[in-house]
């Protein structure tokens, strides 16, 4: 299986890329973000020198606590960053040779008036969390030859979707799936440049989401990479009845390893240096079985 990211193609199986995430807002969840472009540049260098394989920039917070900044906003946001994004891995080297080096940019937003116009300045990867509704988002990837990064969810984002219920949510995930990978199809996207995301903590109750962890697997059969994005979720504060997000760490180890062992091919995290330990022992571990 490959990844095509613009001009760029990542064999799977491999080694799990690491998705770092930088918030370029002042409402992250996590209260890790600062609109500081200096900052931002700084805080994406460390991200890559602890092992990060591709920067996920955001501009505004997914949280639904909050009021969404309007589109101009977002975009004056991160398109400073874009523009240095060459400047991140600037007289670095990777961490090991699995680390894919430089590192690809993946843009966090969901509005097509912010993802063309920031498409545009670059990036790899759109990381689109709002389910594709509809053609624009995809179409816009076909265009740059961006990856997109399909999420599941149901209803818009920005607003809370708590009293959703499934029939059974992995069935219902996979007919998702069928469905908006048909659409990326028919709007021109390449196969090769999907990417999957069960969306963790998004219109999902505590079963809901451990019951994706549990059976992540089946999302093999659409022959794409699957992406996690496990770190400091809400899920794990209810596990371990924890409510501050930095202290859930030891939950977003656990849920790397057994996302690992599920066939995940990205993991999305804050504490990346965490996620490369981890992700690094269980490859030997498990390579070493091979």
């Amino acid at each position: 299986m490959e990844l095509t990211a613009r001009d760029r193609r990542i064999r799977f199986p491999r080694r799990p890329l690491i998705m770092g995430i930088l918030n370029i807002n002042h409402d992250s969840f996590s209260g890790d973000g600062r609109v500081d472009q200096d900052w931002a540049v700084q805080k994406a260098r460390e991200l890559v020198r602890l092992g990060a394989d591709i920067i996920d920039v955001g501009g505004e917070s997914a949280r639904t606590n909050r009021e969404a900044i309007s589109p101009e906003e977002e975009l004056e946001r991160i398109a400073p960053f874009i523009k240095d994004f060459r400047e991140v891995s600037r007289d670095m080297a990777p961490r090991d040779e699995e680390q894919v080096f430089p590192p690809l940019l993946s843009l966090n937003t969901w509005r097509p008036e912010v993802a063309g116009p920031a498409l545009e300045l670059g990036g790899d990867i759109l990381n689109d969390m709002s389910g594709l509704p509809d053609e624009r988002n995809a179409a816009l990837c076909a265009r740059s030859g961006a990856a997109l990064l399909i999420m599941h969810t149901m209803g818009e984002p920005k607003v809370s979707h708590k009293h959703i219920q499934y029939r059974d949510v992995i069935v219902e995930m996979g007919e998702f799936f069928e469905d908006r990978i048909e659409r990326a199809l028919q709007a021109g996207v390449s196969r090769a440049a999907i990417i999957l995301d069960p969306g963790i903590d998004f219109a999902k109750q505590v079963q809901d989401n451990l019951r994706v962890y549990r059976e992540a697997a089946s999302l093999e059969r659409f022959g794409r990479p699957v992406l996690l994005p496990v770190s400091r979720k809400s899920v794990i504060g209810k596990v371990l009845g924890i409510t501050n997000p930095p202290d859930r760490d030891a939950g977003t180890a656990a849920c790397i390893v057994a996302g690992m062992r599920r066939g995940a091919g990205l993991f999305r995290v804050h504490n990346v240096d965490m996620a490369y330990r981890v992700i690094t022992t269980v490859h030997q571990i498990c390579e070493g079985a091979a």
